[in-house]
């Protein structure tokens, strides 16, 4: 990938010896990180995949001062242990972070600064535009979770392309089972099991026909239409690596999206179903857990309505995130937490899990972001905040 850097120093300073430490930076990243980096001009630095201001020594900050009209936010600042680069490079964020606006200091040895670039090329590394499907409306109970297509587009630049739910019946109608090629093993009643792989080629020639990153459906239409339930397609999508929710919920795959360009997972989909506020703990299931996520799984009905089919898994006890968007999508919920312990009750959805969590939880009682929320494996916390505090503030 291609990182173009923009150099400023001090004419108090050697500059022969100046560009021969930067040289030797820059070959030592190139070596363990195999990006293209480029010493650019102010016009050039912001066409590449990543843009950098170097800051090559001590009395920068009046000359990145000058520049500052023509360079954008985030500011990354790179700088070496020498010249009092880093010196100078505190000043210039300090200076950022008193006018409320995003930048850091990369500093450190090579191999913190390839990991680092790394990351920040995955945050940075997004289409022009994404397509997800709404199939159908939002469930008429789920009344907090319309979303403004034009700020979708603005904010996170995905285009929601609304689909006919009529499509996944006339498709369901005309599949071939023969073209169902997962290599899953599943042990269930065979009639309902062909039935949801049905739902899942009509689901996959959605996503194909209309050219989706990723899906959303008001799936409890399906069991009046077709007797039928999406649930098993729709793990098997997530497993795949394409967003897809049920019930309608915009809000969800949006926050599945996010997730995606963070950590390349997609999540669990969950209703919180018991909290509890002082211990920091809550149950958390739902009918549609991605199939790559579980240990092990079995199939049973979806829990609703006792038909269809539905996975019922175990989760990992291990650290967890949890992420959900604001319907405005200026807001986000995150926190960090351990699956302690997988449950298996009639009175819930066939996935169930319990969550102790790192942080207070009373925010799911006093201002939640609507009833669903994402779980996906491991503390990603900060990068989602990095994500979308860029999102926010280049939005507004």
């Amino acid at each position: 990938m291609k990182v173009n850097i923009y150099p400023i120093v001090s004419s108090l300073h050697e500059q022969n010896r100046i560009n021969s430490e930067t040289k030797a930076l820059l070959k030592e990243l190139k070596k363990q990180s195999s990006h293209d980096f480029n010493i650019v001009s102010i016009d050039e630095l912001y066409n590449a995949d990543l843009s950098l201001i170097l800051i090559q020594s001590g009395g920068s900050e009046q000359l990145f001062l000058k520049e500052f009209d023509n360079l954008k936010q985030p500011y990354y600042l790179l700088t070496y242990g020498h010249n009092n680069s880093l010196a100078a490079s505190l000043e210039i964020l300090s200076f950022l972070k008193d006018n409320d606006l995003a930048g850091e200091v990369l500093h450190g040895d090579t191999t913190y600064l390839s990991n680092r670039i790394n990351e920040l090329l995955k945050i940075n590394k997004t289409k022009e535009e994404y397509r997800y499907g709404v199939i159908g409306k939002p469930s008429d109970w789920l009344i907090s979770s319309n979303v403004n297509y034009d700020n979708a587009l603005e904010k996170l630049k995905v285009k929601l392309v609304d689909i006919d739910i009529n499509q996944v019946v006339e498709n369901y109608n005309q599949v071939d089972l023969k073209d169902y090629d997962k290599p899953y093993l599943f042990e269930f009643d065979n009639d309902e099991l062909n039935e949801a792989k049905k739902m899942y080629l009509s689901l996959l020639k959605i996503k194909k026909d209309y050219n989706l990153d990723g899906l959303t459906i008001r799936c409890f239409d399906l069991l009046s239409a077709l007797k039928t339930t999406s649930c098993l397609g729709l793990s098997i999508l997530n497993a795949d690596k394409i967003v897809s929710t049920c019930e309608g919920d915009i809000p969800a795959m949006l926050s599945m999206h996010v997730i995606k360009q963070v950590t390349n997972q997609v999540g669990f989909q969950a209703n919180p179903s018991r909290i509890n506020v002082t211990n920091k703990e809550m149950v958390l299931a739902h009918c549609t857990l991605p199939l790559d996520m579980c240990e092990s799984y079995s199939l049973d009905t979806h829990f609703e309505s006792s038909i269809g089919v539905a996975v019922k898994g175990k989760l990992k006890e291990q650290e967890i995130t949890i992420f959900k968007l604001s319907k405005d999508l200026n807001n986000y919920y995150v926190n960090t937490g351990k699956i302690i312990e997988n449950l298996n009750e009639d009175n819930l959805c066939r996935t169930q899990i319990k969550v102790r969590f790192d942080d207070d939880i009373s925010y799911f009682l006093n201002r939640p972001y609507g009833n669903h929320h994402v779980i996906i494996y491991g503390n990603h916390k900060e990068k989602l905040i990095e994500y979308m505090e860029k999102v926010i503030k280049h939005s507004n």
